[in-house]
């Protein structure tokens, strides 16, 4: 069986606000109408609520100048560690249940 990764990865959302909002002292709003996404879409992206689309990943990278790429593994990695735990936990509970 495969070990799950104790420490869950960080939240591209995160990213996004540490590394490139606060540097570039950007506010939502602001970094909402360079990409063209939602107001609503990037507080919920940065806060962790939505996931980074394709759509989200090249709108964020265009104006980064970075690549969708790296938005979209970071989000893979959130997704996958997610995953990784449900079904963990669904292992051991049909375990327990024997």
């Amino acid at each position: 069986m495969q070990r799950i990764q104790t420490r869950k990865p960080t939240n591209p959302g995160v990213i996004l606000k540490e590394m490139y909002l606060k540097e570039h002292k950007l506010g939502i709003s602001q970094f909402a109408q360079l990409t063209g996404l939602h107001r609503k879409t990037v507080s919920s992206i940065i806060n962790g609520h939505t996931s980074i689309t394709a759509d989200s990943a090249l709108a964020i990278s265009q104006i980064l100048n970075t690549t969708p790429e790296l938005w979209l593994n970071l989000q893979n990695k959130v997704d996958l560690h997610q995953a990784r735990r449900r079904r963990q936990l669904k292992v051991e509970e049909n375990v327990s249940l024997k």
